[in-house]
This record gives C-alpha cells, structure tokens and sequence, in this order.
C-alpha cells in the first residue's frame, strides 16, 4: 500500500462492496482549521465511485455538498450507481458519521456522473496565462500556526498570493498559482479533485479581512481520460481562481486548473458561506 499521506487519506475499506459501502477515517495529514480539508472530503467521495465493481468509464462531473462539520474519526460511505446508460452513469454518493449516541447522521451529499469517453473534435475557448514557469517562482512558506493540510501541497504563488495586511484595501479576487502534491504523486482523479479546492476563500482577498468561511458546495469538471493524466505525471499544475458574486453572506468562486502543457485538466465552483 501507498505511504502517501493522500493515498493514506483516500484508504477506504469494503463494508458490502455490492452495495456500495465503504469505511474510511479522516486523515490528520489533512486537518483544517475546525475539520479536514474539504478537497480531501470531496477526493474520497470520488474514490468511493472509482473504487465500486459496477464503475463506469471515468469521471466527467463531481458535486459535493457538506452538510455538516465532519469530525475526526471513523466515517462510512455509501456509493450508488442510480442510473446506467450505454456510455454514462449516474451516482449518488452520501457519507456518514456516527453522533455521540452512536447514530449515523449524513455529514456531506454528492452526485457524480461518470462516461466511456471516445475521441471527437475538440477545443478550448480558455487558454491558459501566460506565466513564469515553476521554477522561477518561489514556493509558499506558511509560518507558525499552519493548518496541517497546506503542508500536503507544493504551492507557487504567481499573483493574488493571501493578504499581508487586512485592513480591507482589497480590490479583486484573482489568484494565480502553481500546485502540486507534497511529496510529488502522479496525478489521478481523486487528487484532481482535491486540488481544485486548494485556493483560500476569495473574500479573503477581495475584502482584505479574513472574515469566517465555510463552503456549501463545490461541483468539478473532469476535462482529461486516464491517459492524459499519465502523461501530466506528477508535474506542476497551474491554477486560478477568482470570485463572481458576492452577497447577502454567500459569494461563489471558480476555479481552473492547467498541466504545464496547457491542457484544461480541470475547473470548478464552489458556493460559500461567509459572515460579517
């Protein structure tokens, strides 16, 4: 088995594989502030689909909703295909976590939509920036008082980089950056995933006040086949993100993901909470 601390947070354990259950444990590598990493969560619901007998084809679409904070601890996980067509399918995935009284309560929804791709025409009407390549750009040092996640990825902030001074000077919301797994892994489609979620929240930037946060939801689009990601390896990724809207305590962010090629891997939206 994998000693990567992403394939030690992805491990999950067959309850009734025909049914779909599975059992995982949230991984320390991973902590937030109050809970783990929410890309993370979002990865290892993903992996319930990949990892189901009935799976077909690859990822196209992932949302996940959290419903509730997720503790440290024990979790299950229930994957169900509730459609099968000829070259798509459709699924539910809902993971659980036991309260104090022992009773399972629904602490984050999903669906996800996986298809046989087959070669067609194909463009991209979003090309990827022109930056520095990684090398050239010098690595984020988090000081005392990190968050254990942020160790887990290799980030090269271009622009946008989080507020030295929050005194709400704050005049827009796009960040650029180059991101990797830490240490380096080739990249796969859970880890896709949980990367599209490693930008801090863009009414951080925006505002220039860290007001509290906390996503709602956050949907991914899958771009690449299983081949494509083979040939990104474990190379650098550039992101950005950038925010939308934001009113009345909710505000959405987008985000997009390019391999050094400049292939669009990925891109994402996430709805967030936020307060005064």
């Amino acid at each position: 088995m994998s000693t990567h601390p992403l394939d030690q947070a992805l491990a999950l354990a067959h309850s009734d594989l025909r049914a779909g259950l599975f059992t995982g444990a949230t991984s320390a590598d991973y902590w937030n502030m109050v809970g783990p990493f929410g890309g993370t969560t979002a990865a290892v619901m993903l992996q319930a689909v990949l990892k189901h007998p009935d799976l077909l084809g690859a990822p196209v679409a992932l949302t996940v909703n959290y419903a509730a904070a997720l503790e440290a601890g024990p979790f299950e996980l229930l994957a169900v295909p509730v459609r099968t067509n000829r070259s798509t399918q459709h699924w539910t995935i809902q993971m659980s976590q036991a309260d104090a009284e022992g009773r399972p309560q629904v602490v984050s929804t999903g669906t996800a939509v996986t298809a046989l791709r087959r070669d067609t025409w194909g463009a991209s009407d979003l090309s990827m920036p022109e930056v520095p390549p990684p090398i050239e750009v010098e690595r984020l040092s988090i000081g005392p008082g990190k968050v254990a996640w942020l160790d887990r990825y290799e980030m090269r902030p271009i622009s946008g980089t989080i507020p030295t001074r929050w005194d709400g000077s704050g005049d827009h919301s796009e960040t650029r950056m180059w991101l990797r797994d830490a240490p380096a892994r080739p990249l796969d489609f859970a880890a896709l995933a949980a990367l599209c979620d490693c930008f801090y929240p863009r009414v951080w930037l925006r505002r220039a006040k860290p007001v509290p946060i906390g996503t709602v939801s956050i949907t991914t689009y899958f771009h690449v086949d299983a081949a494509q990601l083979a040939e990104v390896g474990d190379g650098y990724l550039l992101g950005r993100a950038t925010g939308q809207q934001f009113r009345n305590g909710y505000f959405d962010q987008a985000a997009q993901l390019w391999s050094e090629a400049g292939a669009l891997l990925a891109t994402s939206n996430q709805i967030v909470y936020f307060k005064e």
